[in-house]
């Protein structure tokens, strides 16, 4: 990859976006000379924005809300995660200078679990999906991609979960949220993907009473770091992944493809992101 490389995260606003820290640290800690900025596209942009992608001076961008549909459409290739979720979070030119793009949320939920517990997957076969967003499908694309048989989607709109499963077909079970207590029983992974129990959101409130102490539990939440659902499981015995490795471990890829290095998501990336974020580990 030649000094000249330049890439960016795009989307409206791009303001509070934490990707230049994460990709600074790495080609500073590298000694790359590339580049990576803040681009904002107004909406009514973001198609021409994608469609003339090389016209931009960049080698590759990251996409944020609300243009990953816009860009996954623009692209001549897309990998698989991006195929099925009709979304795009990272953009690429190749050697043709034709636009490529990938969806790696998913990838950044397995290499925080992979990372942070080992071996997490080894036995487990059901898993619990609490929400019905678009981070929803990137999680039940992963769990599916590591041969979870069952991953049952709760939402407090039944038709959302019921939508992703119309999506993902086998493996993909829609509950209506009343009937999480009696299901957690039989949980090897739990996840909670909604913005509950974030800051400033609505606590999450559910009765982790029937969860076995053995299931994994993590919050793709991490503002704040430790959540309440973290704390409690943490409290009865079972092991926690909070959410914090998903954002860095979904930037590893695009790096890699802009920049010719695939990074490490280390303990002073972890720290420095944390201070940006202004929360105590």
């Amino acid at each position: 990859m030649t000094s000249e490389a330049k890439a960016a995260v795009t989307g409206w606003p791009v303001t509070h976006s934490r990707s230049p820290l994460i990709h600074g640290y790495w080609l500073k800690k590298h000694g790359l000379a590339g580049h990576y900025g803040k681009c904002g596209v107004e909406p009514e942009q973001a198609e021409d924005f994608y469609k003339n992608f090389g016209k931009n001076g960049l080698v590759g961008c990251n996409v944020t809300v609300p243009h990953k549909e816009v860009a996954a459409k623009a692209c001549v290739h897309l990998d698989d995660a991006a195929k099925a979720m009709g979304a795009a979070n990272t953009l690429w030119l190749n050697e043709n200078g034709e636009l490529c793009g990938a969806n790696t949320d998913g990838l950044g939920f397995l290499g925080n679990l992979d990372q942070m517990q080992p071996g997490w997957d080894t036995q487990a076969k059901t898993a619990i999906v609490l929400g019905a967003g678009g981070a929803t499908r990137a999680i039940v694309w992963a769990l599916l991609s590591r041969n979870f048989t069952e991953v049952h989607i709760f939402n407090r709109t039944y038709e959302k979960a019921s939508k992703i499963v119309s999506e993902f077909g086998a493996g993909s079970i829609a509950h209506p949220w009343d009937q999480l207590g009696e299901t957690l029983g039989k949980a090897d992974v739990l996840v909670n993907t909604t913005a509950l129990g974030m800051t400033g959101k609505a606590p999450l409130e559910i009765d982790l009473g029937n969860l076995p102490t053995t299931a994994l539990v993590t919050d793709i939440v991490y503002a704040p770091l430790e959540t309440d659902l973290l704390r409690i499981a943490k409290e009865r015995g079972n092991p926690v992944v909070d959410g914090l490795g998903m954002l860095l471990h979904q930037a590893v890829p695009g790096f890699e493809k802009w920049f010719g290095v695939r990074p490490v998501v280390d303990d002073e990336l972890r720290r420095i992101i944390l201070k940006d974020l202004g929360v105590s580990a």
